[in-house]
């Protein structure tokens, strides 16, 4: 039970791992925040030319050309001293008079230098340059690299500051320069909850699948509720004494599962409405456990429970898989499809968290109050299916399987080979507790000599001495020194019925269990 209800703060805690590592590695966009003041990237440093993804070494930070004026090695030093954080050592440069040169250099020479410059030295007031970086942007482990940001950028205002203090003569003439991005919403949303959600709380809830399929497949296994039916066990007391404990671990655990949840600090448990999360997980967790009752008829060895759980668990991270990208919950798509696919809870729980995921994909997101759960969200740009609804599939499947668990239960043979009729439900004996060996025939025979007389006297020799004994003892008032318990006219009869039909009735003769 402590593993059942503490399961949860295991898993909630790997969703917040992977949560931390999707953030760093979303960490060098800004596609998925809602940016409203954007920072000034304030004079870019001319980056290493190791910091290139896929670069060759010894490389070198940037080639130039100066067209052989004397004005530009000065001017590339410069360059160098004040790079911004990082003078660049002169190894690091190297040089040439044309661009041709730099051209047939960088073609002997791949993948050694991210850029070059090339000065014009037109006068003493005028001077040109041009910037040569390839364009191409590449990836590493997902990650982007963009060139023009990256190189090109931080040389173009490297040379633009060098060249407008030596023309104006002043090497301490200020030149910054800002670079920001424009204010955007969030132009991709990104929940963890959304996506790996589905999954870990698949995982929570299977903890008390395979422990409920386990348990009820062992008392079968081991004849214990068979042992509690002869005591007197009522079969509608077996399976509410069962529902009603696992429904309270079932609701302490969506309560854990809520609170471990705001405990990790995520948005989607913060800005959604705390009730809506806690009845959403709770009918989940009890659809799941109404799921196990039936599934435990099919099963007939405890050892199998673990294999069922994990082939129910595999089969429900594949359908939530498929869930998620968006099937069948789409105007796409049939109706019929979305019916017969909601009937697996993990289905259906996949596309609650997806709805109550995007609601909260960023920070400023306010998530899903307790009177929009039946409404469809703004965000939503074709609404088959809300929260409220999601409600209703989830309590109206529960009592499906429940149903279902304890008519399978009637119907397939238990240990001893017994089991009841597929319409057994049907007959009038099911439900008022009456039965015995039925006989049927025409309207008079209900009538006539057709219930033979009960023998009131044993017919075995054996049985009819130890009876005469018995009772001479007792006229007598002997006591049998040998004899430690005496049972005396010890009887059970089951009464009979009397049925009248349409031109039939239905009759049972009184029937003696002990006598």
């Amino acid at each position: 039970s402590a593993l059942q209800l503490l399961s949860s703060l295991l898993f909630i805690f790997l969703i917040f791992c992977i949560d931390r590592a999707v953030r760093s590695r979303f960490s060098y966009t800004t596609a998925y925040q809602n940016v409203r003041d954007p920072r000034a990237l304030v004079a870019p440093p001319i980056p290493p030319c190791e910091d290139k993804f896929f670069v060759k070494t010894p490389c070198y930070d940037f080639l130039w050309s100066g067209g052989g004026s004397a004005r530009v090695p000065p001017l590339v030093d410069a360059i160098r001293r004040n790079n911004p954080g990082r003078p660049i050592p002169a190894e690091k440069v190297l040089g040439f008079t044309t661009p041709d040169e730099v051209d047939a250099w960088l073609f002997a020479n791949p993948m050694r230098c991210p850029g070059a410059l090339h000065f014009q030295d037109i006068n003493a007031t005028q001077m040109s340059y041009g910037i040569q970086t390839n364009s191409t942007p590449v990836a590493r482990r997902g990650t982007y690299e963009d060139p023009t940001f990256k190189f090109q950028i931080p040389l173009q205002v490297a040379a633009e500051r060098e060249m407008a203090r030596l023309i104006l003569g002043d090497p301490n003439f200020s030149w910054t320069v800002g670079f920001k991005e424009f204010a955007h919403p969030a132009t991709e949303t990104f929940s963890t909850i959304a996506q790996a959600g589905p999954t870990f709380f698949l995982a929570i809830a299977m903890f008390g699948f395979v422990f409920q399929i386990s348990a009820l497949v062992t008392e079968k296994e081991l004849k214990l509720r068979q042992a509690m039916s002869i005591m007197g066990l009522y079969e509608s007391a077996y399976w509410l004494s069962w529902l009603t404990w696992e429904a309270l671990l079932t609701l302490l655990s969506a309560l854990f599962t809520v609170l471990f949840g705001m405990m990790f600090r995520f948005d989607f448990f913060l800005n959604n409405s705390f009730g809506i999360l806690f009845i959403l997980f709770f009918l989940f967790q009890l659809n799941m456990l109404g799921f196990a009752f039936m599934i435990s008829t099919f099963v007939a060895k405890a050892a199998s429970a673990t294999t069922v759980g994990f082939a129910i668990f595999i089969i429900g991270f594949l359908t939530q898989l498929v869930t998620t990208f968006g099937f069948p919950y789409s105007n796409t798509y049939e109706a019929y499809y979305r019916t017969i696919w909601s009937f697996f809870p993990p289905n259906v729980f996949a596309q609650a968290l997806n709805i109550l995921g995007k609601a909260t994909a960023t920070p400023e997101d306010k998530g899903i109050s307790w009177n929009q759960r039946k409404t469809c969200q703004s965000f939503e740009t074709d609404c088959i299916i809300t929260v409220d609804d999601i409600y209703i599939w989830l309590i109206s499947t529960f009592f499906l399987w429940f149903i279902l668990a304890i008519y399978f239960d009637n119907i397939i043979p238990n240990v001893n080979g017994v089991r009841k009729s597929v319409f057994y439900f049907l007959t009038p004996s099911y439900w008022t507790g009456k039965g015995g060996k039925m006989r049927e025939g025409g309207l008079c025979s209900c009538f006539g000599s057709n219930r033979p007389a009960d023998d009131a006297s044993p017919t075995d020799e054996d049985v009819l001495t130890e009876e005469n004994l018995v009772k001479e003892q007792a006229a007598g008032n002997e006591v049998d020194p040998g004899v430690a318990v005496q049972i005396r006219g010890l009887r059970k009869t089951y009464p009979g019925s009397f049925n009248m039909g349409c031109c039939k009735c239905r009759t049972t003769k009184p029937f003696h269990s002990v006598k």
